[in-house]
């Protein structure tokens, strides 16, 4: 794909070729598709969607008898095995279609996979794109915009909105000069699309992830904005030899635990990041120019032993100071929701404003 005038590769879940299947039919004993699969077999859905169902919901009743341990470890072992198993259960792809009976139309057969005729995915890959697709079709209305977007495959999407409330706010206010701003780490688009809104001219986005950057240009063309945001593939500011008024940055809330792949990257950060993130803001701003960056303090609630990297920065860096800071409550969990959140009661979202020393 092409965007801003350069080349980049899309991640798509890889396509399987070449491999033995043991083909399974819903008539069948799931129980043979389970031992099949410990046994390092592929197995092969060939009937009805709903046959991958059957064998993943017998995968996991024989995997909760063998990982009875319901600690912090024990279900991580749980999980682990899950997905090693399950991804050997697989499903044939024929000219962008699944071949089965009953099975969901998946747009993203086509747009990811132009080059392939025929080939084999895992059955809880085919279910993330189906979801994801789902999603993309039906759109998220984001309420500070006014309007949908839609979400590109293997890309992070805002599904609370307090933190671009107070961005929205702040914005409203900002009277500084807004001809141009670098979004680092863009994403689905949506804080580019609140600054266009409230009349910013050039906008430079930049994102590690190609599906954000594929998808934020998606987005641009859908509103007739693509020529006011130039898009750039990369670490933190990417390619960009631009010095702005403003840079926005919405950085993962959560300090990483383990190695970071793909969507994980929206959601923790490695020890490194904040401060390459700052000695790298720094060349970029104009004088007299802001950083912006949407955080939590969920860090501080979650892991008490963490430091909270931006007061880290402050008291530290001798780059910035605090010009601003703004914040909001979230809204408590769903009933609905299994995971113990009562944490979210104390949880507030961060507005840092920071100007140079």
């Amino acid at each position: 794909m092409i965007v801003s005038g350069k080349s980049i590769q899309i991640d798509r879940p890889n396509p399987i070729v070449d491999v033995d299947v043991l083909a399974y039919k819903r008539r069948m004993d799931p129980l043979d598709a389970v031992d099949a699969l410990i046994e390092g077999d592929y197995v092969l859905i060939v009937d009805y969607f709903s046959s991958g169902l059957i064998v993943l919901n017998a995968l996991k009743a024989y995997l909760k008898k063998a990982y009875p341990d319901q600690s912090f470890q024990g279900q991580r072992d749980y999980r682990a095995r899950f997905r090693e198993l399950s991804h050997r259960l697989l499903l044939l792809v024929s000219n962008n279609k699944l071949t089965v009976r009953k099975a969901p139309e998946i747009g993203w057969l086509k747009s990811l996979y132009p080059d392939m005729d025929e080939f084999l995915l895992p059955f809880p890959q085919v279910q993330g794109l189906n979801s994801s697709w789902q999603w993309h079709e039906k759109g998220i209305f984001i309420p500070v915009l006014g309007r949908k977007i839609r979400p590109f495959f293997g890309t992070y999407f805002p599904t609370r909105f307090e933190h671009l409330i107070l961005f929205d706010k702040w914005l409203k206010q900002y009277v500084g000069e807004k001809k141009s701003a670098i979004d680092v780490g863009i994403g689905s688009g949506v804080l580019s699309l609140q600054m266009l809104k409230q009349g910013f001219g050039k906008l430079y986005g930049t994102d590690t992830n190609p599906n954000a950057i594929a998808g934020v240009n998606e987005e641009l063309k859908r509103y007739g904005l693509d020529a006011k945001v130039e898009l750039m593939h990369g670490d933190l500011f990417a390619d960009c030899s631009e010095k702005t008024e403003l840079i926005v940055f919405n950085p993962p809330w959560l300090p990483a635990s383990h190695n970071l792949e793909g969507i994980d990257m929206a959601i923790y950060y490695d020890e490194q990041l904040f401060p390459r993130f700052f000695a790298e803001a720094i060349k970029h701003l104009k004088p007299g120019g802001r950083v912006t960056l949407l955080f939590s303090n969920m860090i501080e609630i979650t892991h008490k032993d963490a430091e909270h990297p931006i007061k880290k920065e402050l008291a530290e860096g001798g780059r910035f100071q605090k010009e601003l800071l703004l914040h909001k409550g979230v809204k408590a969990a769903s009933n609905k929701t299994q995971r113990n959140q009562n944490w979210r009661a104390e949880e507030q979202v961060e507005l840092w404003v920071l100007k140079m020393i």
